[in-house]
């Protein structure tokens, strides 16, 4: 009997690393379901033969239509990228509370909740990789990054009680932590820092780490790593009979953290100032 076609689901992919994701994935032999609320930007995906799904992870309906839409169509989820997410740059005194809950609920509590939808299914087949995109900055914090970090900072350890939790029913849990990649997160990330922080106290540090934060998404920019390598990893997981727990991946990545754990507070703040051009 052959073994069934693998599924998988991919969030945030309407650019970026999930669009690469996704499309690595249906290369490598998957029914792969791409998600995001801008399905409109996902036409690239759905003629390479990606099912395109609608999906806002703060919406509990959103959520539970499209696990029951892939089960209903393909009846499993054997890898789940937890990839959807964004930086609600400014300093902690500038950002809104209403801002600051709105970043957890996508960074983190989107993707708690679609986890549980998805685990019973994987549960059901004793079998699963669930892939949690984090970044570098869940083991280091940059300046006017506090709520950002925080969020990624909660996916570490939600990631390592559910590798715990989970491992007892063959399921794998992986985090992904990409150091700089060129995508719009670095655009994103300085507009927002500009709308909250570019006045008043914070102003200066704010519109030089806002230049900072705008360079990455460059085309050219040279401190950076293209989606593809976080992407290639992605299905070098999905893929693996015992993955590892963590993968570092893309410039930066490894010798930052490890600059980390080797200075002083005090000292890895100074170069984080520099870095962001303050």
């Amino acid at each position: 009997m052959s073994r069934p076609t693998r599924v998988a689901l991919v969030t945030g992919a309407s650019s970026g690393i999930g669009a690469d994701a996704a499309l690595r994935l249906k290369e490598a032999g998957y029914t792969v379901y791409g998600a995001a609320r801008r399905t409109e930007r996902m036409s690239a995906l759905q003629d390479a033969g990606v099912n395109v799904l609608s999906l806002d992870v703060t919406d509990d309906d959103s959520v539970r239509t499209a696990v029951d839409s892939i089960i209903r169509e393909s009846g499993r989820v054997d890898v789940l990228v937890n990839n959807a997410g964004y930086g609600a740059y400014g300093s902690i005194e500038d950002v809104p509370m209403v801002e600051a809950r709105a970043q957890m609920e996508v960074n983190i509590f989107g993707l708690a909740r679609l986890t549980q939808l998805v685990l019973p299914h994987m549960r059901a087949q004793h079998s699963g990789t669930v892939i949690n995109i984090s970044s570098v900055g869940g083991e280091f914090t940059t300046l006017l990054g506090g709520w950002y970090h925080a969020s990624k900072y909660a996916v570490e350890a939600l990631s390592d009680a559910l590798r715990m939790e989970t491992a007892q029913h063959g399921i794998h849990v992986v985090v992904v932590q990409p150091g700089s990649i060129r995508t719009e997160w670095g655009a994103i990330a300085a507009e927002k820092l500009k709308e909250t922080s570019s006045t008043g106290a914070y102003a200066t540090m704010a519109n030089g780490a806002a230049k900072a934060l705008a360079a990455s998404s460059a085309p050219n920019a040279r401190t950076t790593s293209e989606p593809a390598v976080i992407g290639k990893t992605i299905v070098k997981i999905a893929n693996a009979r015992r993955p590892r727990t963590r993968y570092r991946v893309g410039f930066g990545a490894r010798p930052l953290v490890f600059l980390r754990r080797l200075l002083s507070d005090r000292a890895f703040d100074s170069i984080m100032r520099r870095a962001m051009g303050v």
